[in-house]
């Protein structure tokens, strides 16, 4: 048998984590580098949709995934001219054996990947080591150069992958080129603890000139707020009375629960939609966010970055294990993912148009009353908003041979 191939992944998000585990358990020699000391950091994308509970459970890790607290999002609510709400996507319709999306700090989700990482003997997890520059020669990287706490080594493999997010100082030092979408929002995120049972359905609101996503969670619910894109700082010195009062006007139960949030507990995050027109170079491929940045719109970023994980290791194993990688390889990985990615930030551009009107227009969320009652009378309608979220455009799946 052929001496397995190398591979370094740069950045343990969910990108990297998972394709770091495929490719380890086909046999080929993996080196996953977290600049991070560990994989707490709030207010990640904590979204592990249908199709990713599909994949944990064909990877046989079901069981352990089970055994994190996760609460279930099942269906999209909107209200209704009238004051009353509509399901407008319904997970549970979807013949899956997970129907819901599970709700877990992403770091809890990580470290279930990385503890199957380890029974793998050709996986190998380095925490605190950051990647500075890429390695050259002949044209093609061969190679990182990154910090670690002893010091800078160099690392070299047959392909370095970037996972390293929307920020990528891979795709940066590549030079790849790169299209960016415009966006004319950030989002404030935020926790308000409550006992208040919000359900188990994501609750978009909106008040004067402000539209909310409240996300049910154990104990909390985890709220964005979303405001034109450069007003964090005008905003912020409105003071947090002004917050409090939106929160209580778009969602008066939660009012008890914002009369406590202060400034240093909204974070905000600056929405980028971009992506590269070309994924890879000799020697290099970058996918997930790295390759193609998401808003938070409908949370699928994760799911993407996931089964992006998937097709790159199910189409790079075998040409690895035997030492025959190509451009056309990692070309390969691009043709059968950038179509999902494209469509999805499509679909994302659309809700973004309606955003910017109720940002900028100062209208209120609702359906025509109309609308609604078709909904009501034709409930299976739910279910295709429901697939495209929860499940996706191109969905992966574990091949057989990270099957357990």
């Amino acid at each position: 048998m052929s001496t397995p191939g190398s591979v370094i992944v740069v950045g343990g998000g969910p990108a990297g984590m998972v394709c770091g585990l495929l490719l380890a358990r086909a046999g080929v020699r993996v080196t996953v580098l977290e600049k991070h000391d560990d994989f707490f950091r709030d207010f990640r994308g904590d979204t592990v949709h249908p199709s990713t509970l599909t994949l944990l459970d064909e990877l046989g890790l079901g069981p352990a995934f089970d055994q994190l607290p996760y609460s279930k999002l099942e269906r999209v609510r909107v209200p209704v001219r009238g004051g009353w709400d509509v399901v407008v996507a319904d997970l549970t319709r979807l013949r899956l054996a997970r129907p819901y999306i599970a709700m877990t700090p992403q770091w809890d989700f990580l470290n279930v990947l990385a503890a199957a990482g380890e029974a793998e003997p050709t996986f190998s997890l380095r925490m605190g080591t950051e990647c500075l520059e890429l390695l050259r020669s002949g044209g093609r990287v061969v190679g990182v150069r990154c910090r670690t706490r002893d010091g800078e080594e160099e690392l070299r493999a047959d392909l370095v992958i970037g996972c390293d997010g929307r920020t990528s100082g891979v795709r940066a030092d590549a030079l790849l080129p790169l299209t960016e979408l415009p966006v004319r929002f950030d989002a404030w995120w935020f926790r308000l603890p409550t006992e208040v049972n919000v359900g188990s359905s994501l609750l978009p609101r909106t008040g004067p000139g402000s539209v909310f996503v409240m996300i049910p969670r154990r104990g909390y619910v985890q709220a964005a707020r979303l405001i034109p894109k450069g007003s964090d700082a005008e905003l912020r010195a409105a003071g947090i009375g002004a917050l409090r009062e939106a929160i209580a006007g778009a969602a008066p139960e939660l009012a008890d629960a914002a009369s406590g949030l202060e400034w240093d507990e909204v974070k905000l995050l600056d929405v980028r939609v971009d992506r590269l027109r070309r994924w890879w170079a000799p020697g290099l491929l970058c996918i997930g966010d790295a390759a193609h940045a998401m808003s938070p719109a409908g949370g699928v970023g994760v799911n993407l970055a996931v089964q992006d994980g998937v097709a790159t290791a199910r189409l790079l194993a075998a040409p690895l294990l035997h030492g025959r990688l190509t451009d056309a390889d990692l070309e390969a990985v691009q043709r059968r993912r950038e179509f999902a990615a494209r469509v999805t930030q499509a679909g994302q551009q659309l809700v973004h148009r309606g955003i910017d009107v109720l940002l900028t227009g100062g209208s209120a969320l609702e359906i025509p009353s109309g609308a609604a009652a078709v909904l009501r009378r034709l409930s299976w309608l739910t279910a295709v908003p429901a697939y495209l979220v929860g499940v996706g455009v191109r969905p992966e799946h574990a091949p057989a041979f990270a099957r357990r």
